[in-house]
């Protein structure tokens, strides 16, 4: 994307440190959006990215060769969030219409609807997919979470909520969590219908939830709230490790933030459109990039790679700054 292939592969062959992170710089912007992106996601084992934007697009990305592959619209529906499948060209939407909620399982290939998921009846807040499994997980301001197979139109289960419940499921496919009212709670997959087997505080913030998020290894926890509050927990413990404070996002706006990929680091952006970084073992902020917009952008890590993005009013993929690490090394 930026530089030669040798400083591509030196790049992934870096391990992650304050230093790397430190010197990440824009490499590259694709600012042909008319408005703000609302959603997107890296597919785990190609390298596209997809987003979706209030424009009503849904674009698919090449991250390797730094190409926007294919623009589909849903001008009828709206699209909000976007979540790839297994199948690299192939994505789960939300609407964003005000009269039809449901979800599309859509072919970026061809453009086709291959399943419709009708069940809630408010907008949809939040949308997990599990990545062992054909099922996910969708939580929406009806107050309740549906729990889904991609193989079948109606919802396989469903969990009232007291709030705007935000949801994620591990790794391993094997818990999933719904965030609300100041707390996350935990529920075994298999058996999610006892209830959750673990409920953990997140001290006295009760405002509402923005985005749940597991790190790679599932050892961590990362929850964002509206107030402008980043927690991050043990969660086999559910103890608070940090809370991070940011300039709080508006009713309209979602505050996201991110692992790194070996879950050392939290990114995240704010209510001014800046970005930051935090260490999560020492708990301090070891990196902030400013920017010029009001609303928080959508942050994604790379999947086992050196670079983020961040998506407003554009695309932005921050990349390592070679010649700002050889500087770094002389100095030392």
């Amino acid at each position: 994307m930026v530089g030669t292939q040798s400083e591509k592969e030196e790049k992934v062959s870096l391990e992650l440190t304050e230093e790397i992170l430190q010197s990440m710089e824009v490499g590259m912007v694709f600012r042909d959006y008319n408005c703000r992106i609302s959603s997107m996601d890296f597919h785990r084992t190609s390298s596209y990215l997809v987003t979706a934007s209030d424009d009503d697009s849904i674009r698919l990305y090449d991250v390797s060769s730094a190409t926007c592959l294919k623009t589909i619209n849903s001008k009828k529906y709206g699209v909000e969030l976007v979540c790839f499948t297994s199948h690299p060209t192939t994505v789960i939407y939300s609407s964003k219409n005000g009269w039809d909620e449901s979800l599309r399982l859509l072919s970026l290939h061809d453009n086709k609807y291959l399943r419709y998921f009708r069940g809630h009846h408010d907008r949809v807040v939040s949308l997990s997919l599990c990545s062992r499994k054909e099922c996910f997980i969708s939580g929406s301001l009806d107050r309740t979470v549906l729990l889904w197979d991609q193989r079948a139109e109606k919802c396989q289960g469903l969990l009232h909520v007291q709030g705007r419940p935000a949801t994620a499921y591990d790794d391993q496919g094997l818990v999933f969590a719904i965030a609300f009212g100041g707390c996350i709670r935990m529920f075994d997959a298999r058996m999610y219908e006892k209830g959750p087997f673990e409920i953990f505080s997140v001290g006295n913030d009760f405002s509402g939830a923005n985005v749940v998020k597991f790190s790679s290894d599932g050892r961590l926890m990362l929850l964002t709230t509206t107030n402008g509050r980043i927690h991050v927990l043990d969660s086999f413990r559910g103890t608070l490790l940090s809370t991070y404070n940011v300039k709080p996002v508006s009713s309209n706006s979602t505050l996201d933030a991110s692992f790194s990929p070996e879950g050392m680091f939290v990114i995240s952006g704010t209510g001014d459109g800046s970005v930051y970084a935090w260490n999560v073992r020492s708990g301090k902020e070891v990196a902030t990039w400013m920017g010029p917009k009001t609303e928080p952008p959508v942050i994604r890590w790379a999947p086992g790679s050196l670079m983020f993005v961040t998506g407003s009013s554009e695309l932005s993929f921050f990349v390592p700054d070679l010649s700002k690490l050889a500087a770094y090394a002389g100095r030392k």
